[in-house]
Formats: C-alpha cells, structure tokens, sequence
C-alpha cells in the first residue's frame, strides 16, 4: 500500500469499518464466556442426577466450558477478518515447531490429566501416594492434581507427574499389614516370645484372622535377635495407625510383664593401663 494512502481520511474510514467489528468480536467472546460457565454448570447437575463418576464429570464439564470458549474465539475472529483465518493459522505453522517445543509440558499435562479422568486410576476424595506425597485428592484441573497431604499441606502435582510414576492407592486397599520390629535378647526363649506375641495381638480391634498373625525372625543382632510382628487390619472398619499403636504398646508391656529383655545396643569400653 502507498504511504500516502495513509491520510487521516483513510484512518478515519478504516476505523469506522474497523470498531464495529472489533466491537462484535468482544461481545461473541463475553457471551460465550458467559455461555461455557452456564453450560459446564447446567452439564455438571445433569451428569451428577445420573450419578457419574466425579472424574468423568470434572472431564465433561472441562471439556464443555473450553470447547464454547475455543468457539467464541473462533466466531470473533471470523467476524473480524473473514476468510483470513486459515490464513493466519497457516503463517503460525512456520514458528509451530518452536511453538510446540516450548508449550510441550502444558501439552502433556493437560493430555496426561484427561487419561487420568478417563482412566480413573484414583478417585476424588481417596487417598494416594505419588511423587514422594501422600495425602487426600481434592481435584484434577487441566494443569494439575490438587491434593492435601496428611500432614496438611496443599500440594498441586504437575498430571503428566502423576501418569508416569508409580501410585498407590490407598483408599482402595480394604486389608493393610501391619509390622512391628522387635529386638529381644540372646538368652530369650524364642517360642515363649513367638506365644506372647502372637496372643498380645489377638484381640486388638479390627484385626483380620485371615491371613493369620505371624512372627518371623529376621537376624542376629550385635547385642539381639532381631524379629518382626505381622498382622492385616480391616481399614475399613479401623484406622491402619491406630492398630499400629496399640499393636506396640501391647508388646511392650506384655514382654516387660513376662521378663523378656529388650535390649538396645551397647558397648563395652575397656580400658588398659600400661
């Protein structure tokens, strides 16, 4: 175009041309802003009176309210500059490749959390292990999976994280084990320790007889003989640590009860004089 067909008359006309399209696209995109939250809403009561998994409702209400907001995008660039852009997303294909490089982590997050609602290997609300956390699952956004470990914190965990590494989970496990090391000394009678243990752990709450309780011995100590107390708690019905606790008080008072020595490790000094 000729420089001197810049004139003010020119701006001015092509202004005139210009806001009342600019105007239109801003309004395609504030209603279809407005639009998407009504209707991830609305799609969210409607899957929840069909009680849908939470996931796969969190994936359709998600999937809604963006896919109106891509299409208002798309209608106010339409009414902007029709037929142009095809055009301009073909000119964005020559820097797609560095484009691509630098968005890749939002990419494979937000891929990896779709899988997550697809695959439901946790469910909101259960409680997980991954990525050296463990805690409670509040939600799972495009970017993250938001949880509340047991210590309290709030942790947002990248989703692509949460796919490849191993995870466990927890709620899903109905029988735990629990295990209790013990050290008893050398001049102890190991089928009395084997009976008390056993019969100290019998009665506590919520404990399964299938698999039963055992003991093993697993070493020879420096200063004892080192065992180890197994049995499944229903978890239920009871709490995993709770079992744990008074699994080890009892041991301690049962053993102290019949003079069985618990020793620490020590050493002996000797010292000779020249």
């Amino acid at each position: 175009m000729d420089i001197q067909a810049f004139t003010l008359e020119n701006i001015y006309a092509w202004l005139i041309e210009f806001l009342p399209k600019l105007g239109v696209a801003l309004l395609i995109v504030f209603i279809g802003y407005l639009f998407s939250r009504w209707a991830s809403k609305a799609a969210k009561k409607a899957l929840e009176l069909r009680k849908i998994d939470t996931e796969l409702i969190v994936l359709f209400e998600m999937t809604t309210r963006w896919g109106i907001r891509i299409l208002a995008l798309y209608l106010a660039a339409e009414s902007i500059a029709p037929g142009r852009l095809t055009g301009l997303v073909a000119a964005l294909g020559i820097t797609g490749f560095a484009l691509g490089f630098a968005l890749q982590d939002v990419a494979k997050n937000f891929i990896a959390g779709i899988l997550l609602l697809l695959q439901q290997p946790f469910n909101i609300g259960e409680v997980i292990e991954v990525a050296d956390y463990c805690g409670t699952v509040l939600n799972i956004s495009l970017r993250t999976t938001d949880m509340r470990t047991l210590d309290g914190r709030f942790v947002s965990i990248p989703n692509g994280d949460v796919f490849v590494n191993p995870l466990i989970n927890l709620s899903k496990a109905h029988r735990r084990r629990v295990e209790i090391t013990v050290s008893v000394g050398y001049n102890s009678d190991l089928d009395k320790v084997t009976k008390i243990a056993l019969d100290t752990v019998g009665d506590i709450p919520d404990m399964l007889e299938d698999p039963a309780p055992s003991v093993v011995f697993t070493g020879l100590g420096g200063s004892a003989i080192e065992l180890s107390l197994y049995y499944w708690v229903d978890t239920e019905a009871g709490d995993l640590e709770e079992a744990k606790t008074m699994g080890i008080k009892r041991i301690v008072g049962s053993f102290e009860g019949a003079g069985i020595e618990m020793p620490y490790p020590t050493q002996s000094l000797h010292i000779i004089k020249e």
